[in-house]
């Protein structure tokens, strides 16, 4: 049986700005890549952390089944809220610890339906410090964000 890695990043020109998400799938069998899939994606008027959990949601959403993942990601903010603030926030009708609206609440929600059929191992890695898929991540994430960079919401 395959083993599925992801690598999941968001990119954001100005915070918030033009921005992208981009997302590695790779699946190995006995070590060696037997299947790789890219995707990218933007918005032009965003932020960092919103293209963070995007990232994560459209990954988990092509998912054609069911699956063991081990999603990597180097958001210390996707990572936090999905493994244990989210606990928190859905006990408290969405609400922080200080009684405050979840911010991105629209986004949690979705990442916490698509990551409902899997069996999912998160993990955090440091940004920018040469992981491979982790850069290969980023440069996706650049590259959906591309597109709307110079452009304004009206």
């Amino acid at each position: 049986m395959a083993e599925l890695t992801i690598y999941t990043d968001g990119a954001c020109s100005g915070n918030p700005g033009p921005g992208g998400w981009g997302a590695l799938l790779i699946a190995t069998e006995s070590g060696k890549v037997v299947k790789e899939r890219t995707l990218s994606g933007g918005a032009v008027d965003t932020t960092n952390n919103r293209m963070e959990l995007m990232a994560a949601i459209e990954a988990l959403n092509a998912l054609s089944c069911a699956s063991t993942v081990t999603l990597i990601t180097d958001s210390a903010y996707v990572k936090g809220g999905i493994t244990g603030w989210m606990f928190g926030w859905k006990k408290n009708g969405w609400k922080t610890s200080a009684r405050k609206p979840v911010k991105n609440v629209d986004l949690w929600k979705l990442l916490d339906e698509a990551q409902a059929p899997h069996s999912i191992n998160w993990e955090w890695i440091k940004g920018h410090a040469g992981h491979a898929g982790n850069e290969r991540a980023d440069e996706l994430a650049n590259e959906g964000m591309a597109p709307f960079k110079g452009k304004r919401r009206k």
